[in-house]
């Protein structure tokens, strides 16, 4: 495939295009040319938009798509085209499938099936069996299959000593340990935020405590064996303030914050939506305008949307048994947009290929081209039309965006929003 891109401006402060309006041109994957007014040759197809921006590709830290097990949520084919659309070109995979991604065979399927796509997938290992928290999973197994980090998506390790364990054994082969952090002891059975909106509403609340106490043991435990730990989805602003701490003494600590616990607020909960039914739950202004101080300073490492697809069997219910999650690759953007600069964005969107230690794509004459494509002027409201996901449980219908995504190119494909 050949392409040309006109007068697009470079969101790239690693190449020497950044801020600048060029002409690139793209030619069997490679960023064959680029500067201004360039010629155009017949068998070029033209890309033009106004308002075109372009920077290195994005990456999705946390993509829940259900296959194998749960097609009816999400196939690996549409998602990872849901991804391309909305910007992404590529994606950590989750591994709460059925079966559970936990062994070699079952990281090789989830590659195989993506093979042959414009979005790239990552899966991302159990750590333990199951996801049952009671014995490591085989982690360097799955590693030389593919995997590039080891967590249990939405389960807490209670045991400490195993999580000990697990840091120290993915040292000798350079390997990523994720913890998603919530004491079920202290959580109970809530099912959002603890604070004045739940008192109001009457549902059980979970305090910001039940996450904190666990990021401060699992940071106490980093710094005890060493190795390299990943805090996903954190969502309250002492969270942030205890990684900002570790960090500062050395530790190899990474986090990422959802774009939904930037963007919205328990104050959403007033009419009982299930779609604001997630994991962590949205928390207070106070935690949110923190999150969003910790994304500035780079306290905060990632921005993800945490998709994660449910059937409209396990949202259309009461509240209390309701499933947690939101779809979230399609709204990523245009919601981040409206709260943050557009190259702290871009800067989050693209760190996960280093935090996973991916290679990036320099945006650089003769270099391959994995790029995306966006504006950021106009203003629109997100609406069931925008939806491309087989589920529909989105935490930001009717939420005002702005910019839109136009597309990615990525292995040789071109792929238009």
């Amino acid at each position: 495939m050949k392409i040309i891109i006109r007068e697009a401006k470079i969101i790239d402060p690693k190449s020497s295009f950044h801020h600048q309006i060029v002409d690139v041109k793209i030619k069997d994957g490679i960023l064959e040319k680029i500067g201004k007014n360039l010629a155009k040759d017949s068998d070029y197809e033209e890309i033009t938009h106004s308002d075109l921006h372009l920077s290195q590709g994005w990456m999705d830290s946390s993509v829940s798509l259900g296959e194998p097990g749960f097609e009816d949520r999400e196939t690996i084919a549409n998602g990872l085209l849901v991804a391309a659309k909305s910007g992404f070109t590529a994606i950590a995979l989750q591994p709460n499938s059925f079966p559970v991604l936990d062994n070699q065979s079952q990281i090789q399927f989830v590659k195989q099936k993506a093979a042959t796509t414009a979005t790239d997938l990552f899966p991302i290992g159990a750590l333990t069996k199951n996801r049952e928290g009671t014995d490591l999973a085989e982690l360097f197994d799955m590693k030389n299959a593919g995997a590039i980090a080891f967590g249990d998506y939405g389960k807490s390790l209670s045991n400490a000593n195993l999580l000990k364990i697990g840091l120290q054994y993915v040292q000798d082969f350079d390997g990523l340990v994720i913890t998603f952090c919530q004491d079920e002891k202290i959580k109970g059975s809530g099912v959002v935020n603890e604070g004045m909106v739940s008192t109001r509403l009457g549902l059980k609340g979970i305090p910001n405590l039940a996450e904190e106490v666990i990021v401060a043991r699992n940071l106490f435990l980093l710094e005890y064996t060493g190795g390299k730990l990943h805090i996903p989805t954190i969502s309250t602003a002492k969270s942030v303030e205890l990684i900002r701490e570790a960090k500062a003494k050395g530790l190899q600590v990474t986090c990422s914050v959802a774009v939904h616990n930037l963007v919205l607020t328990d104050e959403k909960l007033d009419g009982f939506d299930t779609r604001y039914k997630v994991a962590p739950p949205l928390r207070t202004e106070k935690d949110r305008v923190a999150l969003l101080a910790g994304v500035t300073d780079n306290t905060i490492d990632m921005i993800t949307s945490d998709h994660n697809p449910m059937d409209i069997e396990h949202k259309k219910m009461e509240f209390d048994g309701a499933k947690n999650g939101t779809i979230g690759l399609e709204s990523a953007f245009g919601a981040l947009l409206t709260v943050l600069p557009l190259e702290t964005i871009v800067a989050k969107l693209t760190n996960a290929k280093s935090v996973f230690k991916l290679e990036n794509s320099e945006i650089a004459e003769g270099k391959a081209a994995n790029i995306t494509l966006f504006t950021t002027e106009n203003e629109w409201v997100f609406s069931k039309e925008n939806i491309l996901s087989k589920s529909k449980n989105s935490a930001f219908l009717g939420t005002k965006m702005k910019g839109k995504v136009v597309g990615i190119y990525n292995n040789k494909k071109l792929i238009l929003s």
